[in-house]
């Protein structure tokens, strides 16, 4: 067989998005949904040919790792949200290794040093907690309010020491903590901010995206949440030296700020030989120096090819989401006597993760009948993450501080649960939500 043109390629890639279309289509019509027979999903991928058509195209590429796709989508990404800076990395969980190590970093003003305070919840993720902890911070501990599952502005003072260098809070489940609040008393005491806002995509706060409030914010793209590249995740911030640095741990925690791909063989700083460095011979591969403890972070450009597709649908994406959310949320608030109900503040417009509810104290059933009910009707459920993080195996021994008592955390713990609002869910799939929950509820 002799060499294909570039025509012949043209074709043969064609052919080949047109059968990738047709099998996309062919698989849509077999999906239905039957009540009380096929499973109602708390979140979910959701697609069209496109995003389909767009990994096929970037796999016949064959690049593979990270490169012109990877900087397309975090070019559009930090487009769309306002922000100078940005990274592609895989996943949310990286996304927060990576900033909480960035302002760890010696090359910048100001490091935070080991044994520094950060103030964060124990209502949590732990991949949220566990950056701190790995680069020798010290949690400290605040409760949250019980119907927006946010950090406690209230209690940020008690939690002030001389030793407090920074806060990490969550958006939780897409409900905007009161911004306003936290960067004042940020700004009055010299404190970093990090937003993880994996949760929290196209939510915002007094107007203004959830994410582009702190020195630094974390995203994920894992297939539960607002858009998915199947795993992945961004670091976004303002400020170039935090970017940098941010770069270079993603990237072995070498020197060299390169994006994947550079072309020029003297490097993007035209200098790549040209650097000194004391201990290294003079000239020494700037490539291949490192100046920041760091890790392999970077995501496929596959997933960025199928992010690029995602993002164009975010908007859809986000009037789904509420109008899912709003549809239940009204189902169920006759029933504010036995569930606590979320609640988002004034100046915030959530783009929901989910539908949170807190069974209450004094109700006729518990957290677990009323899930079981529900896994048993194919209604997925989850509890609210790792409720009060301190009390699981893994983390009953870390250093750590606690401000005052923690029992909306508790509460959380004991009695929280959440169903889904992804836009993958019908009208028809909703009012099956709705009239399980109203069935179980018409038996007390």
């Amino acid at each position: 067989m002799g060499v294909l043109t570039i025509n012949e390629e043209k074709t043969l890639r064609e052919e080949i998005l047109e059968r990738v279309r047709q099998l996309y289509l062919l698989r849509e019509k077999q999906k239905a949904f039957t009540p009380g027979v096929s499973r109602v999903h708390y979140a979910g991928r959701v697609f069209d040919e496109k995003e389909m058509q767009s990994a096929t195209d970037s796999l016949l590429d064959f690049r593979l790792t990270l490169g012109k796709k990877g900087s397309e989508f975090i070019s559009a990404f930090c487009g769309m949200m306002g922000m100078r800076y940005g990274l592609a990395v895989n996943s949310g969980s990286s996304a927060n290794l990576i900033a909480v190590s960035a302002l760890c970093s010696p090359n910048i003003e100001h490091p935070l040093q080991r044994g520094d305070e950060v103030i964060t919840t124990a209502l949590t993720f732990p991949t949220t907690l566990n950056p701190i902890l790995q680069n020798g911070l010290v949690p400290v501990f605040v409760d949250v309010e019980e119907d927006t599952y946010n950090l406690d502005t209230e209690q940020l003072s008690r939690a002030l020491s001389p030793k407090t260098r920074a806060i990490m809070l969550a958006h939780t489940l897409g409900n905007p903590a009161a911004m306003d609040e936290i960067m004042r008393f940020a700004q009055a005491n010299d404190l970093y901010v990090i937003e993880d806002t994996c949760d929290a995509l196209d939510s915002r706060y007094d107007g203004k995206r959830c994410g582009t409030f702190g020195n630094l914010s974390t995203y994920s793209f894992y297939a539960a949440h607002h858009i998915t590249m199947g795993e992945g995740g961004a670091v976004l911030t303002n400020n170039l030296n935090l970017y940098r640095q941010a770069l270079s741990i993603r990237d072995w925690g070498r020197a060299c700020y390169c994006e994947p791909g550079e072309e020029n063989p003297l490097g993007a700083c035209r200098h790549r030989f040209d650097h000194i460095y004391d201990g290294l011979p003079d000239g020494y591969d700037h490539k291949y120096v490192y100046s920041n403890i760091g890790y392999n972070l970077k995501p496929l450009d596959l997933q960025c090819a199928i992010g690029l597709e995602q993002l164009k649908k975010l908007p859809e994406f986000a009037e789904q989401r509420r109008y899912n959310f709003t549809r239940l949320y009204n189902e169920l608030r006759e029933y504010e006597a036995t569930f606590i109900l979320p609640r988002s503040l004034p100046k915030a417009a959530p783009c929901w993760f989910c539908l949170p509810l807190t069974v209450r104290e004094d109700a006729p059933f518990s957290r677990r009948d009323i899930v079981t009910y529900l896994e048993e009707h194919l209604i997925e459920t989850r509890t609210l993450f790792a409720g009060n993080i301190l009390k699981h195996p893994g983390y009953k021994d870390i250093p750590h501080r606690v401000c005052g008592g923690l029992p909306n955390t508790e509460q959380v713990l004991r009695g929280s649960f959440f169903i889904g609002v992804y836009p993958g869910l019908t009208d028809e799939m909703l009012d099956y939500v709705a009239e399980t929950i109203h069935t179980y509820m018409a038996g007390f």
